[in-house]
């Protein structure tokens, strides 16, 4: 909806202005024009350092949804090879074609950004594609993609442009590397591909592209999912490493350069490359010194996300950032050192990063402010998943952090494999499925931690997310009814327990 041009009564042009179209910066608001106030929206949607497009609709849009739809492909051609056991008979081996996958993924966002449009205008929040930089107290300097400038007035401001994939600091990254913003843009298939970095976002491309026939290294730069739970993690680095993933530990990536084209001599639609146009040759440095090189036909970086902060005027008024991070400090009402400014999303320092996290708090912080209503947003429990092919969700305390905060002796961890009955026919690995769950002894074993490896995590994960806000305990979980058939019975009749576990491997009888 374009802003209207007229005078409006009192000092302000808006009662709210949003500077970002996070999700969270979306959600804050279209909740206060559902509270009757006046509202715009700024984002410039600039593109990708290789010009790849961004969409408008934050997070939820241009990262969660291609998220799923990569792992979603990657899941169905491992359903095409247990097809067989089930009693389908393939006339012939089915390939991938790249082109058709990018092509619909693409066009479904492009889709899914024209009804946040239309949800933005029928709520009447006012939009602009344009950059705004805060340059007085409550002033927005406004500079539209025409280069039009003008200056905005408004009661409250709130920050939330998201974050954007960071490059490392090294010759040839942002020449000739590409982040999760660009993968899709490719015309062809990435080939023979190293993934830079242990993030979530690195083990979920990863797995990807090595679901779709593509042979895949990954550097795991810094460490393996830093933040979470460390034995679940090295749990979906053995299912990859198992499956075929190559993985190098303690190395840092210090050089990518372009080598002389080469024939290709690559067969199958998804293995195809652009190797006439030549290679990349990475140099890798060992933690010992030692120096390697390998050739690849992409390199994709995925060492972390960096806020889109810096040019947003937050120093001219006062608004303190992180020096490390470049996030926004901010108090328990998402408020800034600025009583009028807020920061909402994954710009906030210190603060869980989830699209779910920032549209509940940008929903709460609308209310906060022009409804009269006085509840936080709890920033513990925050549910997370990983859409590895061997998707991971968890809830609450790692247990490294559990058994930091109240000392081993008062942690106790349930734990069990399982065995997806789906996976019985096509004979599956028996003891890939894991769950386990973190109890505080001395609090009548409240449950601190629910984790899970399997699949649909997510979607089993969210009613333990639900019981734990309520203070679930492990004598209610044993209390509960299974459902059978299904995996999420298995939380209901956990009995083990880790130190029985270790007990038992230290007596040779496990």
């Amino acid at each position: 909806m374009d802003p209207p041009t007229g005078p409006t009564t009192g000092p302000y042009d808006y009662d709210m202005l949003v500077i970002g179209g996070g999700a969270g910066g979306l959600a804050v608001a279209k909740e206060a024009a559902g509270l009757r106030k006046k509202v715009l929206i700024l984002d410039l949607l600039t593109p990708s350092v290789r010009g790849s497009e961004r969409e408008l609709g934050g997070s939820s849009v241009n990262i969660d949804s291609i998220r799923k739809f990569l792992q979603q492909a990657s899941l169905l051609g491992k359903a095409l090879q247990d097809s067989q056991k089930y009693g389908w008979k393939l006339k012939e081996n089915a390939p991938h074609v790249w082109s058709d996958l990018a092509a619909a993924v693409q066009q479904t966002v492009e889709t899914r950004s024209q009804e946040v449009k239309r949800e933005l205008k029928n709520c009447g929040v006012f939009y602009i594609r344009a950059h705004g930089k805060i340059v007085e107290s409550h002033t927005v300097e406004v500079t539209e993609v025409n280069g039009r400038k003008r200056l905005l007035k408004a009661e409250i401001i709130v920050i939330a442009p998201g974050d954007r994939p960071q490059y490392l600091d090294i010759p040839g990254a942002r020449e000739h590397c590409v982040t999760s913003e660009d993968l899709l843009s490719l015309p062809h298939p990435p080939g023979r591909t190293l993934v830079v970095g242990g993030s979530s976002e690195g083990l979920e491309f990863a797995d990807f592209l090595f679901g779709l026939g593509l042979p895949v290294t990954v550097l795991l730069q810094p460490d393996l999912l830093p933040g979470f739970d460390q034995k679940m993690a090295e749990k979906i680095e053995n299912h990859m490493i198992v499956s075929g993933v190559e993985t190098l530990h303690k190395c840092t990536l210090a050089k990518v350069e372009k080598t002389e084209a080469k024939e290709d001599v690559s067969g199958g639609s998804s293995t195809s490359t652009q190797s006439s146009k030549g290679r990349l040759r990475v140099t890798i440095v060992t933690s010992e010194g030692q120096t390697e090189q390998r050739d690849f036909d992409t390199v994709l970086l995925s060492v972390g996300r960096k806020a889109s902060t810096s040019d947003l005027g937050l120093e001219c008024v006062g608004v303190q950032c992180s020096p490390d991070s470049g996030r926004i400090l901010v108090n328990e009402r998402d408020q800034t050192d600025v009583d009028h400014i807020y920061a909402v999303g994954s710009v906030q320092h210190g603060r869980p990063s989830t699209t779910g996290l920032a549209v509940h708090a940008g929903t709460l912080l609308a209310r906060r402010l022009f409804r009269e209503d006085t509840t936080l947003c709890d920033y513990t429990n925050v549910p997370i998943v990983v859409l590895t092919q061997m998707e991971y969700a968890a809830c609450g305390l790692t247990e490294e952090k559990a058994n930091t905060t109240f000392g081993e002796a008062s942690v106790e961890v349930y734990h069990s494999y399982y065995w997806p009955l789906e996976w019985e026919l096509p004979a599956r690995n028996k003891y890939s499925c894991y769950v386990k769950v973190i109890c505080h002894i001395p609090d009548l074993e409240r449950v601190l931690g629910v984790h899970i490896l399997g699949p649909n995590a997510g979607d089993i994960l969210q009613g333990f997310v639900a019981a734990m806000k309520c203070g679930l305990t492990k004598e209610q979980l044993d209390a509960t009814v299974g459902l059978q058939p299904g995996s999420a019975q298995v939380f209901s009749s956990l009995t083990e327990t880790q130190r029985m576990t270790e007990a038992l491997m230290m007596r040779g009888n496990c």
